[in-house]
């Protein structure tokens, strides 16, 4: 079975991409020209070079496959580089689906988020229409919503790393958001953290059961406040560090003139959806799939130590 894979060469893309190998299936993907060295088994893949606004390299990706994964998506925009979430959550998904039906493609899963809505953020906003455009087009759909995903990247953007690095790597005490003036709030918003190799192996069990289609698995470990997060990442490489309250008005402020910049460490729409939470029970699927979930606790992050 062929398998159409869009955004293979990110974090999650290659582990999704390994464990397809792993099971036998065959694999199209699409890659921008330069980009080939981030995708980790490139010479096991049938690459075709183009963007996502390349029509002619989609339709090549897609016109022999069986299955397509969608797994294209950003947490923050940079307009001057055309980098946006109308583009690459919800126009690119919509090619990609409108194509799956010229080729009678019945089978489509998309990596969506955990927390989308049609009046959120703009992340939230693309991504709930991505999803609603799918569930309207496609008749086999799986919408796989992850909370956070953590797990060694090789290198590449994931949430632990990027955290440490803007953030816990400051010589600044850590802060601990919290909304209006309540400072008693500072860091009890929770999330449920997954590892990425779980989230790979849902996608992979999910191609060909049934009971997947026409589902949205939302995806999540145990819960952790903000503040056991911070306390679990500081660890893992030998740290103790200090969390102290902090305004998201203030910080939000501030971010609203500075977070076009790459080096600014947050946008004013992570800090909305950090202060909104980010839980869910995912204890079902493991049991289903066989899954035995990777805890998120400092000896999976042992990583860390290497960036």
């Amino acid at each position: 079975m062929k398998v159409a894979v869009f955004g293979g060469t990110g974090f999650v893309g290659n582990y999704i991409i390994s464990e397809l190998l792993n099971n036998g299936y065959e694999i199209n993907t699409l890659v921008r020209s330069g980009s080939e060295h981030k995708l980790e088994s490139a010479s096991e893949c049938n690459i075709v070079n183009g963007n996502i606004d390349d029509m002619d390299a989609v339709e090549e990706v897609i016109k022999n496959s069986d299955v397509i994964i969608y797994n294209i998506g950003v947490i923050r925009e940079f307009k001057s580089k055309d980098i946006t979430f109308e583009k690459l959550h919800y126009e690119g998904a919509k090619s990609t689906i409108d194509l799956a039906k010229k080729y009678n493609i019945n089978r489509y899963l998309m990596m969506s988020a955990n927390g989308t809505c049609p009046n959120g953020t703009g992340y939230q906003i693309t991504k709930y229409k991505a999803e609603v455009y799918l569930k309207n087009n496609i008749q086999n759909w799986t919408i796989i919503s992850p909370s956070l995903i953590f797990g060694d990247s090789n290198g590449k953007k994931e949430f632990c790393i990027e955290l440490k690095k803007n953030m816990l790597s400051l010589p600044f005490p850590a802060p601990a958001f919290f909304p209006g003036i309540n400072f008693l709030s500072a860091g009890k918003f929770k999330m449920s953290p997954i590892h990425v190799t779980d989230v790979a192996k849902i996608f992979v069990k999910s191609i060909e059961d049934s009971y997947a289609f026409k589902k949205c698995f939302k995806l999540g470990g145990d819960d952790y406040n903000w503040k056991e997060i911070i306390n679990i990442i500081s660890s893992a490489y030998g740290k103790n560090k200090l969390i102290v309250p902090a305004p998201a008005f203030g910080v939000k402020m501030v971010a609203l003139f500075l977070d076009r910049f790459e080096w600014f460490p947050i946008s004013v729409d992570q800090i909305s959806m950090l202060l909104e939470g980010n839980v869910c029970d995912s204890k079902y699927l493991f049991n289903k799939y066989n899954i035995s979930p990777i805890e998120f606790n400092s000896k999976q992050l042992t990583y860390l130590n290497n960036e």
